[in-house]
């Protein structure tokens, strides 16, 4: 592996010719992450993999400030792999002023996270396009546990005429089915127990959803009364019917809850 802190020194490296990958990341890296970086390799020739907690995508400065950051740690994790190049820039190589662009985003920005974190996904898609612009990857790769952000880049890359194919994977979770995040490693023992216990209330949901449509509410009030759980939304949505850039992947329940002072989203598919 190779590491760079410059965009300007890592572009010298890159064989144009070469099929190219990229995962972006902001560290603190686990096995979701691992599995991105596996498929790049195995359908590209070279991967570019970036470290980078964007500014832009924070709408709370201490949400950023606590945000685990172990590059030492990500480093030591990637060390065997092949053909791949570390980009793990300072704000300074990415923006000339740390602010997002606006963006339109056919009210993909408005609905779930949108609504509880404003402007957090002009901020991502910034630095999604800073690096589409930047390295031109014939792929990039993205976990569907973030599937609001998932579209919202996909609908970015098909409204700027962006010649890059976004790779969506599935979702890596814990024993328990927890999905893995970075944040995790904030939680206690007995705070993951009880946030798998509602990725196993969101499993329930979709089987009674399945048969009948309707999502009692005595479910929303399980993940209430788990031991420091607190509901923020349960929702289904389609999330084709904001955007006709996107093809229709059905219904998802989408969730986001609290454990402890950690907050998580997940979503899994319907039928």
């Amino acid at each position: 592996m190779r590491v760079f802190s410059s965009h300007k020194e890592l572009l010298k490296s890159i064989d144009s010719d070469k099929l190219l990958g990229l995962v972006p990341t902001m560290g603190s890296l686990h096995q979701g992450h691992l599995s991105l970086i596996n498929r790049s390799i195995v359908e590209n020739a070279q991967t570019i993999i970036t470290i980078y907690v964007n500014p832009t995508q924070f709408n709370d400065k201490n949400d950023l400030n606590k945000y685990p950051r172990n590059l030492k740690n990500d480093l030591d994790k990637l060390k065997h792999f092949k053909n791949i190049f570390i980009y793990t820039p300072q704000d300074k190589d990415l923006y000339k002023k740390v602010e997002p662009k606006k963006y339109d985003l056919d009210d993909l920005d408005k609905i779930l996270e949108g609504r509880y974190r404003p402007g957090h996904f002009n901020g991502v898609a910034t630095i999604v396009e800073k690096f589409f612009r930047l390295f031109n990857p014939n792929n990039a790769y993205f976990g569907e546990k973030d599937f609001q952000q998932l579209t919202i880049i996909k609908t970015m890359v098909k409204k700027m005429n962006l010649n890059i194919n976004i790779v969506a994977c599935e979702t890596v979770r814990e024993i328990n089915g927890l999905a893995m995040s970075s944040r995790n490693s904030h939680m206690s023992k007995e705070e993951i127990q009880n946030a798998g216990m509602v990725t196993n209330i969101m499993i329930k949901a979709r089987e009674i959803y399945n048969k009948t449509e309707v999502i009692p509410n005595s479910l929303k009030n399980e993940i209430n009364n788990l031991k420091n759980c607190r509901l923020e939304y349960f929702e289904i949505e389609n999330l084709s019917k904001y955007s006709g850039c996107i093809e229709d992947d059905g219904n998802r329940i989408f969730i986001a809850f609290w454990v402890g002072k950690i907050r998580i989203i997940d979503n899994i598919k319907l039928k």
